[in-house]
């Protein structure tokens, strides 16, 4: 089996903690606009497009200026998440960096997709010291649609020159990104266990492999191409 030439990754529940800050920010900002959700609806929704999410929220009420309305949502919702990881909210999963490290001294290059906007991904980014760490770092404000289409991973791609969706790994914590990564045609798609959905969740999907956390990846890039 040959190595994958890149490795895409998520953010929040992959490659770092999610200690709820993002759902409890996004039930709370929808509140503050009168829009009520149900724990059920938000984890529906885990992986997807902020924006998206909010405007599917926004639209369910009906009115008009739907596209006004979810703006400004969404552009409290940034906000106020920016507050939070401004106050030290925000910490890797433990291993992440070490198998970035191992990854790239192999030659296989590593992106990190969010469905998070490009500033509160430069914040997080930049508070774990992460530029240098990976190739690409693509946003959900870079590409037309978030997950469960396969925009984000294509722009990896672009970013980082690699050609076939046959040689990318894509790994997440949440069934949306299992899909993005079958819809992207990708060679791999690896659910993980550190995040917002549990194990009968993600091996309801089409997958490849299931892992504890990111720090496994390593390992079962190694056992698979002989790597160790």
């Amino acid at each position: 089996m040959r190595a994958p030439a890149l490795v895409v990754l998520d953010m929040a529940g992959t490659t770092i903690e999610d200690a709820g800050q993002v759902p409890a920010a996004f039930t709370g900002v929808l509140r503050s606009h009168g829009i009520e959700i149900t724990e059920e609806q938000v984890n529906a929704l885990r992986g997807a497009s902020k924006r998206d999410a909010i405007r599917h929220f926004v639209a369910q009420q009906g009115g008009v200026d739907i596209e006004a309305r979810t703006e400004t949502i969404f552009g409290d919702f940034c906000s106020h998440l920016s507050q939070v990881f401004r106050a030290g909210g925000i910490r890797p999963i433990a291993g992440a960096e070490a198998a970035f490290a191992w990854l790239r001294d192999r030659k296989i290059k590593v992106a990190l997709n969010t469905g998070f906007d490009r500033t509160i991904t430069d914040l997080i980014t930049e508070a774990l010291g992460w530029r240098s760490a990976v190739d690409a770092i693509v946003c959900g404000d870079d590409v037309p649609n978030g997950r469960p289409a396969p925009d984000l991973i294509f722009r990896a791609m672009e970013r980082t020159g690699v050609a076939q969706a046959s040689r990318v790994m894509a790994v997440g914590d949440t069934v949306l990104d299992l899909r993005a990564g079958r819809n992207a045609g990708a060679g791999w798609a690896v659910g993980v266990l550190s995040g917002a959905h549990g194990r009968a969740q993600l091996e309801a999907e089409p997958h490849d492999a299931l892992i504890a956390s990111v720090a496994d990846l390593p390992a079962l890039v190694g056992a698979r191409t002989g790597q160790l």
